[in-house]
């Protein structure tokens, strides 16, 4: 005990300040790749391996589910809820675009941040990706879980036609942790009259049927379990493999939402869009964190800069199609449902497959099933992709032991850091449910998209001598303070989360939930004084700006758990990374 608080206590503020300022250098950078060139990763992805790699994170659950409630919150105007998010996404997107042409290696934001801030913040970037990719992987399996066994239940009558009927025992496909909290949920329920949920009714019947072994129940969710598996046993096998199957995932669910449309398109009502806006803003905005986390998952392609053919050009250019061709897609997808029904009746998990069975044509629920576990697959694929070559850029800094930076001599794949991957994404789908790890994928991944922007304006022009992309510059100080402005006029109009002002003990409990608002309007405020003062780019600042505010809306509570996580992070490089470090060891060497 006393060992580990000296390595604590060794790292003074001095050291770890100038950890913060000594970053990499693209000499640096290029000088590692080319020492790596031994085990290098084979290259053979091209702009349309990375446009279906980003297809496939973006066009996933969301177009299958997110996309039914936004509906019925706002209407046939969701619409323009897609575009204005596309926009907000667009700033991250583009910062991301010119840090991938300039820094075309593995490692995504962590290289990014180690360029543009130093090492502990590189650190720091690194270890709340893991909540994005390999966390934010749990979640995805939770729901591919989800939709298989829907699919199943759906194909039990046809399957009894052969003699193959089944009953599959809820121990199985249910997560223990809601599955132990469901005797005591449903005491509540009886206790206040209450109708039990369907869902609360599986948990409950997994925890009295599932079998015990020494006094503990066993209960897992194996498909969640199984289709982790069976990836990262693809990504470990090649990239060239994972590539295939991704494409062709793509093309199917493409097929699909093409199909949808073009059946959909005769049953549509033009007076279903009438009103187009019935809730006003309020009801579009309603679900706009909903909609926004349907569109993450674009920065996964700049995770494989290593394997492509030419990444300075394809991956900005990949990123940026991808944001152009799903919203087009999302679009009219929403115009689609919103013109087949009313929006009043969108409020449901699984919208596509309830318009065509309300249309009357029940031999298209099948096929809508059956894609939206496929679509879930390509997003478990590209993130699964993405994390092991996080791991492997932090092992080549020495931030992490040696063999996370090891390639199978024959896959080429970062085979050891796949493994560990697919640990991690287990991990929660064992003892946790989806919504705890859905929230802290989202603060993860959100903190890594603002820090990439923050990186646009502390690093400038990342290459002045790069032809590659750059960020266009907007007048940041005309349009942050407009920007500020705009926002403090529809303030008044927005939730009592958002507000400075009126009671912050109401009923005598301490309103939390404003806290991180506050934070947010005070950065706003300083930020858009500083774009003012140095004539910052708008663009950078805004996707910090927009970033914040989706981790604002978020809770105090996961604000907590995140600052918890991220104190994990601190404490793990103090006793490993910290010591380890290849920036240490070198500057050590030449004094």
């Amino acid at each position: 005990m006393g060992s580990l608080v000296d390595k604590v206590i060794a790292m003074s503020w001095e050291s770890i300040q100038a950890r913060l300022l000594r970053r990499k250098t693209l000499a640096q950078i290029d000088q590692e790749y080319e020492n790596q060139s031994a085990e290098a990763l084979v290259r053979s992805l091209t702009l349309f391996d990375l446009t279906c790699f980003g297809i496939a994170a973006v066009i996933g659950a969301g177009a299958f589910t997110t996309i039914g409630r936004a509906s019925f919150d706002g209407g046939p105007a969701i619409s323009l809820l897609f575009v204005i998010t596309a926009v907000a996404c667009l700033f991250s997107a583009l910062c991301y675009a010119q840090f991938a042409s300039s820094i075309p290696t593995s490692g995504s934001a962590y290289t990014y941040a180690f360029v543009a801030f130093g090492e502990l913040t590189a650190w720091m970037i690194g270890w709340n990706l893991l909540m994005e990719y390999a966390i934010g992987n749990s979640v995805l399996a939770f729901a591919w879980s989800s939709y298989f066994v829907n699919l199943l239940e759906g194909m039990q009558g046809w399957l009894s036609g052969f003699g193959w009927g089944f009953q599959i025992p809820q121990w199985l496909v249910q997560d223990y942790y809601s599955s132990a909290r469901a005797p005591a949920q449903w005491a509540a329920v009886q206790a206040a009259n209450g109708v039990a949920s369907e869902e609360l009714q599986r948990h409950l019947q997994a925890w009295e049927t599932a079998p015990s072994l020494g006094g503990l129940k066993l209960i897992l969710d194996l498909p969640a379990i199984v289709v982790n598996v069976l990836i990262t046993a693809l990504v470990i096998v090649g990239i060239h493999e994972s590539k295939k199957v991704s494409n062709a995932m793509v093309l199917l669910k493409m097929a699909v939402v093409m199909l949808v449309v073009l059946v959909g398109a005769f049953y549509i009502k033009p007076s279903n869009w009438s009103p187009f806006a019935p809730n006003g803003l309020e009801g579009v905005f309603k679900g706009i964190a909903g909609v926004f986390f349907a569109y993450i998952g674009f920065d996964a392609i700049s995770t494989t800069a290593e394997e492509c053919k030419n990444a300075q050009r394809d991956i900005p250019r990949a990123t940026l199609l991808t944001l152009l061709l799903c919203t087009v897609i999302y679009i009219i997808l929403s115009f689609t449902l919103t013109g087949m029904v009313s929006y009043k009746e969108l409020d449901v998990d699984d919208p596509l497959a309830y318009v065509f069975e309300k249309i009357g044509l029940p031999s298209l629920v099948g096929i809508i099933s059956l894609s939206a576990v496929i679509a879930t697959t390509s997003v478990f694929l590209v993130f699964q992709l993405g994390q092991p070559r996080i791991f492997m850029s932090m092992a080549r800094d020495g931030l992490l032991p040696k063999p996370f930076a090891s390639i199978h001599p024959r896959f080429k794949t970062p085979a050891f850091s796949s493994v560990i991957t697919g640990v991690m994404v287990a991990l929660p789908t064992l003892f946790f449910n989806s919504q705890f790890v859905t929230d802290l994928a989202s603060i993860g991944t959100l903190f890594a998209f603002m820090l990439v922007c923050g990186g646009i304006l502390v690093s400038g022009s990342t290459n002045p001598d790069s032809k590659g992309f750059r960020v266009p510059k907007l007048p940041g100080q005309v349009l942050l303070p407009l920007c500020f402005v705009a926002y403090c006029l529809i303030l008044p109009k927005l939730p009592d989360n958002h507000q400075l002002g009126g009671d912050w003990i109401p009923d005598g409990n301490f309103h939390y939930d404003r806290i991180p608002y506050a934070i947010f309007l005070s950065v706003f405020l300083g930020l858009s004084a500083a774009a003012v003062r140095y004539r910052w780019s708008a663009i950078p600042v805004l996707g910090v700006v927009v970033n914040l505010y989706l981790i604002a809306g978020l809770g105090a509570a996961n604000w907590i758990r995140f600052g918890i996580w991220c104190a994990i992070g601190l404490l793990v490089y103090a006793l490993y990374g910290y010591h380890h470090s290849r920036r240490r060891s070198e500057s050590v060497s030449s004094s």
